[in-house]
């Protein structure tokens, strides 16, 4: 499932693993964020993802004409988690909109872990 797009050049088909994929990255280049995590929870651990796995770590729902982007992520110790948040948020929206040309509703955020830089 995904987003199709037609024009008068022909059709475009958007799938949700390269919206998650596309949100993931541009989450991760934000200030305090450590890495995603995984969309499950196991035992109370929560396992950070490599680059490779970023899309594992954001859920895209397409209804209607809107997007909404849940994510998973952890933060880094002594770090603002509302203002991290905050710049994850406005990043993966205007990134999304801009790369996709979808209007992006909503991006969630659920920190799912904290970690102590080394």
């Amino acid at each position: 499932m995904g987003k199709e797009i037609n024009n008068n050049l022909g059709k475009i088909d958007i799938s949700e693993e390269v919206i998650a994929t596309i949100a993931g990255a541009a989450a991760v280049e934000c200030y305090g964020l450590v890495g995603m995590a995984s969309r499950k929870l196991t035992d109370g651990f929560t396992e950070l993802l490599g680059r490779e796995n970023l899309a594992r770590g954001v859920m895209v729902k397409i209804e209607d004409n809107h997007v909404v982007i849940d994510l998973f992520i952890i933060v880094g110790y002594g770090v603002n988690i509302s203002e991290v948040a905050a710049n994850v948020i406005e990043r993966v929206r205007y990134t999304t909109e801009n790369l996709t040309g979808l209007n992006v509703a909503q991006v969630n955020v659920n920190v799912q872990g904290v970690r102590v830089l080394e």
